[in-house]
């Protein structure tokens, strides 16, 4: 009796460790598998080097990128430039295209140095045509968000966004643009006058937050898809700004300017 008790208490107590560790060992395989997943979202990863661009660019692939990006999303802080003696530009922006091909449609802000006084300025571009100035005023320290969407593929219908969460000002535009849908953007750039590349202000940094991209309809923070991170160099190679990772929200990052750059 007392024998079969004990035999009793002990295959009990066996089997509730079994059951505990098939528990455990479950769980552990979800986890792993959650972190192998997440893993492989963001695998594929690329870094380049270019003479206007600085940031990062996302992809559905990018060995074979699929026509596939067809919208896109952020929100920074305009800068505060410093005063140059030469005429110094930059910009922030949002854009779909442009990385593999010559299509491109962006909208975002300027922050320049020009006959010594600081210019913000908010436009936006559609390849290659030039940029537009969009009729709201900006200043340093406003907080922009910004969002570009494909509405209806059949036309290549396109609504823009920009707006001052600062002030409240807004604007939108719906165009019709021809866009292959392969990559989405989120840039300061040194831009191009007259078919120069400008001196690059000194703009001190951007971060950009909300950073999102749709690819075939999923909308997903740029940590979960397949990116690239840019570099601004000049002619001589020297290193004119620096990009952080992305932050561990997956969604924003830092562009600071080097200052001996």
């Amino acid at each position: 009796m007392i024998f079969s008790a004990f035999f009793r208490k002990f295959r009990n107590r066996a089997l509730f460790l079994s059951l505990v560790w098939v528990l455990l060992f479950a769980v552990s395989m979800l986890m792993l598998g959650l972190i192998l997943d997440t893993f492989g979202k963001t695998a594929e990863v690329h870094s380049l080097v270019s003479l206007t661009w600085s940031g990062y660019v996302a992809a559905s692939d990018f060995s074979s990128p699929l026509p596939e990006v067809i919208g896109v999303n952020a929100s920074w802080i305009v800068p505060s430039v410093s005063i140059s003696s030469d005429n110094t530009y930059s910009s922030a922006w949002i854009g779909i295209g442009g990385q593999f091909d010559t299509s491109l449609i962006q909208i975002g802000t300027e922050h320049d140095s020009v006959n010594g006084k600081e210019r913000y300025i908010a436009w936006y571009e559609l390849l290659p045509d030039y940029a537009i100035n969009i009729p709201i005023m900006i200043s340093e320290g406003d907080m922009m968000s910004a969002s570009i969407n494909l509405v209806d593929k059949d036309t290549n219908l396109w609504f823009m966004q920009l707006t001052d969460v600062t002030t409240g000002e807004s604007f939108s535009k719906s165009v019709n643009y021809n866009s292959t849908l392969l990559t989405a953007e989120w840039i300061v750039e040194r831009p191009t006058l007259n078919g120069q590349i400008a001196n690059l202000s000194n703009f001190g940094s951007v971060t950009f937050t909300e950073a999102y991209v749709n690819i075939n309809h999923e909308v997903l923070p740029l940590g979960e898809v397949s990116f690239s991170q840019t570099h601004l160099t000049d002619n001589q190679n020297t290193q004119l700004t620096t990009v952080s990772q992305i932050n561990s929200d997956g969604k924003s990052f830092t562009i600071q300017y080097i200052a001996n750059g």
